[in-house]
């Protein structure tokens, strides 16, 4: 059994909305009955329970889309089955991704279970929110934060930065301003423009330009220290809270390879069972996926034995990307070829990764060309 941690991921796809960001699986919502959904849900939690034992859970998190579309009823319906198809810690972290335009939801949903808000705020200006195709403005997003402290549940804030045209000064005078308000924990992603979103068509016919190679770094290199002056550190590379209890204990559960199910449609899972690491898809489609568990029991696309490179290599490039770095000799006890010490030595000589006591953590300039990194240490 994995010691790294256990948590079920809930998946609710559906979304007001579509963002020309966003690659997730995500559907719009037009009206459609939620129950067949729910029910499929909540059979999937007993198939995976069944097959995988119940194990003691850290986490529950409610990922999208957007699931603080659902009532708190139908949120505490979920974490119900949860908890008895697993066995939910008395402090198990339960996660609620959120919407601004949902605030009014919230105090419902922290009655019914949830205890760390996620708000996906994404901005703080109108310009750039209208960009983003968000369907709030700066002020919603300012009440729903204020909704979401009020409810004492923990609260995290979701923000995007290297947006087109976005200069330095805005973007630190911006984050000063989130820095300040009554939250916990920041998640600050640099825009991407991921393949087939509306953000890639939009930038390859020429109708938006992304932001150059040095400027992203220096807005990466200033939002870093900014987080850190205002006291919240960065424990991996795009997350900073301001401390450690403060820290997502859901994703620590993925950057530490540890084991999740991934329940709804399009979930990702991983599981240590019977000495193999088996890596799950549920199947994307919400119909397809209500139809797999209603004739298999569970809702799995695919369902794959993961060779023991391909457990240290994901082992090695999400850990990199935590403050804690990497335990070798747990990669190496994992893969057929241990990791390269040649190249270990010349990224340490490089000033990219500190080697101290059977640990490789990434150092400030080492942190951005994580991907690479990994790539070197497995070749």
């Amino acid at each position: 059994m994995n010691d790294a941690g256990f948590g079920i991921y809930l998946h609710w796809p559906y979304c007001s909305a579509i963002c020309p960001y966003c690659d997730f699986n995500v559907y719009r919502a037009r009206g459609a009955d939620a129950e067949p959904l729910l029910a499929a849900i909540e059979a999937d939690l007993f198939a995976h329970a069944a097959r995988f034992s119940a194990r003691r859970t850290e986490s529950l998190f409610f990922g999208g889309g957007t699931p603080s579309l659902l009532s708190g009823a139908q949120i505490a319906r979920l974490i119900d089955t949860a908890s008895r198809a697993f066995a939910l810690d008395a402090d198990c972290e339960i996660t609620l991704e959120a919407n601004p335009e949902d605030a009014p939801r919230f105090a419902e949903h922290v009655a019914a279970g949830i205890n760390r808000l996620s708000v996906g705020i994404q901005a703080l200006d109108d310009a750039s929110l209208r960009a983003l195709g968000r369907k709030h403005d700066a002020r919603a997003a300012l009440r729903a934060v204020e909704a979401a402290a009020q409810t004492g549940a923990r609260v995290s804030l979701d923000l995007i930065y290297a947006r087109e045209g976005q200069g330095l000064e805005p973007w630190l005078a911006e984050l000063d301003f989130a820095l300040k308000l009554p939250i916990e924990h920041l998640s600050l992603y640099q825009l991407t423009l991921e393949p087939g979103t509306a953000f890639a068509r939009k930038a390859a016919r020429g109708a938006l330009t992304p932001l150059d190679v040095e400027t992203e770094a220096a807005l990466y290199e200033a939002t870093q220290a900014a987080c850190e002056a205002a006291g919240f550190a960065g424990y991996e590379i795009s997350n900073h809270a301001r401390s450690p209890s403060a820290q997502a204990r859901h994703n620590l559960i993925y950057w530490r390879s540890g084991d999740w199910i991934g329940i709804g449609p399009g979930a990702h899972g991983r599981i240590s069972h019977e000495s193999a690491r088996i890596a799950t898809e549920a199947q994307r489609r919400p119909d397809d996926y209500i139809s797999a568990v209603r004739e298999k029991g569970v809702g799995w696309l695919t369902e794959e034995r993961l060779t023991p490179e391909q457990v240290g290599d994901e082992m090695l490039l999400m850990g990199l990307r935590i403050s804690e770095g990497v335990e070798l000799t747990r990669i190496d006890s994992v893969r057929i070829k241990p990791l390269n010490r040649t190249r270990l030595d010349w990224l340490v000589e490089q000033g990219l990764v500190v080697h101290t006591e059977g640990r490789v953590r990434l150092t400030q300039t080492g942190r951005p060309l994580a991907n690479r990194i990994a790539a070197e240490l497995a070749f």
